[in-house]
């Protein structure tokens, strides 16, 4: 099967694994772009103490909660992803900041 269909089109769990397995890659894609732009910041940030932002943070993770809202996505889970990607996020970006 090479076409991925929506989840409402599934009718198989083989359809919909391949769907799963295909949002897998995108995420894994997306991650990729945006720990390229920690690199950016690790470069750009004049000094390792700005690497934490505890307001950013806040905004970041609020900001996906919305947007979970508004796409009918459970908020709670959400939060608690952001969560833990921001905290990974301010660890590679301090790595990287480290690595200059």
């Amino acid at each position: 099967m090479s076409d991925i269909l929506t989840g409402p089109d599934c009718t198989t769990m083989t359809e919909v694994r391949a769907g799963v397995d295909q949002v897998d890659r995108d995420l894994i894609a997306l991650l990729a772009r945006r720990f390229q732009y920690m690199d950016a910041a690790a470069r750009i940030k004049p000094e390792r103490g700005a690497v934490r932002d505890e307001a950013r943070k806040a905004q970041v993770i609020a900001n996906a909660c919305a947007a979970a809202r508004t796409a009918g996505v459970p908020e709670e889970a959400v939060a608690d992803l952001w969560e833990r990607l921001v905290e990974a996020s301010i660890a590679y970006e301090l790595a990287a900041f480290d690595r200059r």
